[in-house]
């Protein structure tokens, strides 16, 4: 009876606490209880009040400018220069190695692509070029219209999807000559040249004139060799042979397009990697 008799106690105590707390978390320390008396009143020590409906201060509007996130502006439009353009009448002369170049010049409006072919750096570099020019030329058509030859003075060397970093006779790719001479049946006032001055090409950065370029990797250095075709013909070759665009120059630097990336290197880093197949390029007009 006794068990009996606390147990209900404990019942009672515990619905006292219910219908006091309306389901409060408020605790009981069960030591302070004595169940052989009258249960008490259990007050609870904290009251629990709904929270005040939060007030939603707007957010004041700010206007946010549009800053450059790259130090390639975007252009809304292409740029398109002829290629030979010629100064409107009391116009600022072309700059000429005689007629000091500007300290910096940067070509804009000019974008590449990766290449589709794994020896396939020249014609995604000239249709980019000629694109430049407006001249629109597909890349595949191109790659495939190129002479083939074991001379790469002559034409492509070796199979387009091949290795790349070898010499030939093994597959290479090919030199400035045969570009500029397919060019020309596209329409495009294209020059190949070899031995061409840094100030020179310069000069055609400063006038607004992207200059193709054979390198070496993504602007290394390299060793020549000299090469003799089949036809007894030589020619300098190089492992890792490249072509990339130029777009721009300044005091100490240079800028060029390796296919869809822009990079700047140090001036000297450059000529030290044109130099290996003789400062060979590919210009606009004669």
């Amino acid at each position: 009876m006794k068990n009996n008799a606390r147990f209900s106690t404990i019942i009672l105590l515990t619905l006292a606490v219910f219908l006091e707390s309306g389901c409060s978390t408020t605790s009981v320390d069960a030591a302070s209880v004595d169940l052989n008396t009258t249960p008490v009143k259990f007050t609870p020590t904290q009251t629990l009040s709904p929270s005040p409906e939060p007030t939603l201060t707007p957010s004041p509007t700010v206007t946010v400018e549009p800053t450059e996130t790259s130090e390639f502006p975007v252009l809304s439009t292409r740029m398109v220069i002829p290629p030979t353009p010629v100064p409107p009448e009391g116009a600022t002369p072309v700059p000429t190695r005689e007629n000091d170049l500007p300290a910096a010049h940067y070509v804009y409006g000019l974008w590449g692509h990766k290449q589709y072919f794994k020896l396939g750096c020249e014609a995604a570099a000239t249709i980019a070029w000629a694109n430049y020019f407006g001249v629109s030329i597909n890349e595949f058509e191109f790659q495939h219209k190129l002479p083939l030859s074991d001379n790469p003075e002559v034409g492509f060397v070796g199979h387009v999807d091949s290795k790349w970093g070898q010499t030939p006779p093994y597959a290479y790719g090919v030199h400035a000559g045969p570009v500029a001479q397919l060019l020309q049946e596209y329409g495009v006032n294209a020059t190949a040249v070899k031995n061409f001055p840094f100030e020179d090409l310069k000069q055609q950065i400063a006038i607004n004139r992207p200059v193709v370029v054979w390198v070496i990797g993504n602007m290394v250095g390299g060793i020549p060799a000299e090469y003799t075709a089949r036809d007894g013909s030589k020619t300098i070759v190089a492992a890792y042979e490249h072509v990339v665009i130029i777009t721009g120059y300044n005091e100490t630097h240079i800028r060029y397009l390796n296919n869809e990336k822009f990079f700047d290197v140090p001036t000297e880093v450059f000529l030290n990697s044109w130099k290996v197949l003789g400062n060979m390029a590919l210009i606009a007009g004669n």
